[in-house]
């Protein structure tokens, strides 16, 4: 599958999971530790809360985990179970994503919860955007996935086989992708606290613009025409 993906694939990978270590950077540091961009962290806090009776919290993680997966469905609705192609809503899908990326900074800012649950539900809407066009290949909200393919990878090198060349690539881009996201979003954090989710909203609408101007690119044709 990762073969037959056009070669701006991992380019698009970098940026998306660099957006994604900005998200889940912020998170950490204001959310009291909650992550955002994925839900295995969030899976096992509900656990503790539920464990030591606390509803309150409980609660509020279920609301988190709930959003993400209603920011999945919204990539369903818009984009289907379909095979990367030019011209589907990728353009639409990130322009959600950045309007739920703005409530969340205003929310955040606010001291008010939603802004968790919307920060979640962008998070939800891109990776499942991205595992769609993508064949479930590339994932960028998270990278235990990764590290474990690129692990097997390993394993295949070790046992004398060559693994896909450019599988690793695209591993090792999107790894790089989400640390540099990370690293960039806890200094944002520390010097503009709830305000550093403005780079995740430029960001993905840089995102989304290269995208769209790609399709009208394509569809005019090099001179012009459609």
């Amino acid at each position: 599958m990762i073969n037959r993906l056009p070669k701006w694939v991992e380019i698009g990978g970098f940026f998306l999971a660099l957006n994604a270590g900005v998200i889940n950077a912020i998170a950490l540091l204001g959310f009291k530790h909650q992550a955002v961009s994925h839900l295995t962290g969030t899976s096992t806090f509900l656990s503790l809360e539920l464990a030591n009776l606390q509803w309150n919290d409980a609660l509020h993680l279920s609301f988190v985990m709930l959003s993400f997966v209603a920011g999945a469905a919204l990539s369903g609705v818009m984009i289907g179970n379909t095979a990367l192609q030019l011209g589907r809503n990728y353009s639409v899908a990130l322009l959600f994503c950045v309007l739920m990326l703005l409530a969340a900074w205003y929310f955040l800012n606010h001291n008010s919860p939603y802004g968790h649950y919307f920060a979640s539900a962008a998070c939800g809407l891109q990776n499942a955007m991205t595992s769609t066009y993508s064949g479930a290949v590339v994932r960028t909200t998270h990278v235990s996935g990764i590290f474990t393919d690129l692990g097997v990878s390993l394993g295949l090198w070790l046992r004398g086989q060559v693994p896909d060349r450019r599988k690793v690539i695209l591993y090792i881009t999107l790894i790089t992708g989400f640390l540099v996201g990370g690293i960039a979003g806890a200094r944002g954090f520390m010097a503009f606290r709830f305000d550093a989710m403005l780079l995740p909203v430029w960001i993905t609408s840089s995102i989304g613009l290269a995208y769209w101007l790609l399709v009208h690119r394509v569809r005019t044709g090099p001179d012009g025409t459609t």
